[in-house]
Formats: structure tokens, sequence, C-alpha cells
């Protein structure tokens, strides 16, 4: 049973950031309570790219629990909760900046459990649900007129993406459809019963790293893993920042299952050095210098 724990501002755009983690555990990971803590550090760290809400989901093989509250990740995260984490498969972790939707409420936080019908191939017409985390800003409008949704819960422009996500399941082609859709900065995590989906768009970083346990993570800023490496025992062997316009999914014993290319918009206001909050002025630039998304305004690569 998928659970909820806890309890519509104008479409802008905003330079601000969401910060995005997450862990999908080796099955055969030796040190849990390693990966734990590295999930806990990020989260903490993760607070330099928001502080309004924050949140953290547990996705079993039958379940997902969600805990979230308004404020800061180190106001909601409570040491009780460490069980339920080391026993986790996957964890998905979100700290909001308010971009639009209120920041007072809960609805508008992430990560959201958000339910579709899946709209074709093998699977047309079952239930599928997702539990997904989002940053960056985009126009839900475009999205909402180019994809048949259900009224939103919130407010949020991360609700829609989610809404047309979940309507194409496991089907490749339909994810790509979505993700190419998006006009605006995105970067997102999200689950289902049996992948891991991960996915960048335009602008917003996503960084991925797999430690000697083989426990892969998702970061949005490549720095919070040398803070890792730094305060446990963590240690990463290999390491790489998603290009704009990758798209990936993982099965829970951690092989690439599905994986696919797609032409990231932007539109000319996303570009903002803001979206590189928190990075060392290296991987800023290592970043701004592999950037092929399209502008909206001019339909031309960005420089």
């Amino acid at each position: 049973m998928w659970s909820k724990e806890n309890q519509a501002a104008p479409a802008r755009v905003s330079p601000d950031m969401c910060g995005l983690f997450g862990l999908l555990r080796a099955p055969e990971g030796e040190h849990r309570e390693w990966a734990s803590d590295a999930f806990v550090i990020f989260g903490a760290l993760a607070e330099e790219r928001g502080r309004d809400s924050a949140g953290v989901a547990f996705v079993g093989d039958n379940d997902v629990r969600v805990v979230k509250g308004l404020g800061s990740f180190s106001s909601v995260w409570r040491p009780d909760l460490l069980p339920a984490l080391d026993a986790a498969p996957l964890a998905l972790g979100h700290t909001r900046w308010a971009t639009q939707g209120s920041a007072q409420e809960l609805v508008n936080a992430s990560p959201q459990v958000v339910e579709g019908v899946v709209s074709g191939g093998p699977s047309a017409g079952s239930r599928n649900v997702i539990v997904a985390t989002h940053n960056g800003d985009v126009d839900a409008l475009a999205l909402r007129a180019g994809f048949a949704l259900p009224q939103p819960a919130g407010g949020t422009d991360s609700e829609p993406i989610f809404q047309a996500l979940a309507t194409a399941g496991h089907d490749t082609g339909r994810i790509a459809d979505v993700l190419s859709a998006i006009l605006g900065r995105a970067a997102l995590a999200w689950a289902d019963r049996g992948r891991l989906h991960l996915a960048r768009a335009a602008l917003s970083p996503l960084t991925v790293a797999v430690d000697a346990d083989r426990n892969l993570y998702w970061v949005s800023n490549p720095r919070w893993l040398v803070e890792v490496e730094r305060h446990t025992p963590v240690r990463f062997v290999t390491r790489w920042m998603l290009r704009e316009g990758t798209y990936l999914a993982v099965d829970r014993e951690q092989r690439i299952v599905a994986r696919s290319g797609f032409r990231p918009t932007a539109r000319p206001a996303d570009m903002d050095v803001r979206v590189w909050t928190g990075f060392t002025e290296a991987d800023m630039m290592r970043d701004r210098a592999e950037l092929r998304h399209l502008v909206a305004a001019e339909c031309v690569p960005a420089a």
C-alpha cells in the first residue's frame, strides 16, 4: 500500500533551485549504515538549495513511505527514521526552494506520490503510481496543454511533469516525449515498483556516483560527494554529471534497463549562475562547457 505521512501561485521564471539526493542500494552491500549516513548528510548539504520544505521517501518492493514537512531538512529529519532508511532498497530526498506553488502548503512539498493510467504500449490502461522529485522551474501551462492531465492537487510546476510521466509507465519513447515537452529547467528522479528513473533536461544539474559497496547515489551538487568522503567511510569509485538530454532507468539490481537521449529546451530567463548554487568554480565551468539545450525564443543551441 502506498501511503503518505503528514500534511497556487501564478507561474513565473525563477532562478532559484531545489536540491535532489537519493540512494539505490546494492543488494550485496556490506555497510548499510554507511550508505544511510551518506544519505542523511546529503540532505543536510542540500539545504543550500532550499529550506522552504523537505522530504524523504523510502521505497520498498510493495510500498513507499513519504515523510515531509515545512522548513529545512534538518527540521524534518528525525533519528527514529534511521531504521526505515536502513531497510529501504531505495530512498529519494528533496529540499524545496519554492518557485511555483505556496511554500506554506505541504501538498506542494516533495517527494510527491502521483498516480496515472498508462496511455499506451503493453501496459496501456493499467494503474501506475510513482514517487517523484524535481529540481528546476518549468512552464506548467505548456505541459498541461500538451498532455491530457487530471486536475492538480497543489500549485507546483513539478506535479504536471509527474502526472505526465506516470501515464508513460516504462515506455521509453513516451518518457522521452514527456521530457522533450518540458520548457524550462528540470532534473528529475522518480521511482515506481520496479525501477529508478533519472533524467536531466535543461540546465538543472544532476550528478550520479557509485561507491565501493556498489551503492548508487544521485545529488544536485558534485561537491556533496567530496563532503561525504570527508566525513564518512564511504568512498566513491566513479562519479559523473549527467549531460543535458539524458534519461536512464535502473532496476533494483542496478542494471541499466532503459536509456534515451532527448533535446531539452530552456527559456532565455532560465540561464542564471544560481543554477549552480554551491558548486565549486571548476565544477560550474566544466558543466557550463557541455550545455547543449535549445533556447525557446531563438531555437538555437545554447552557447
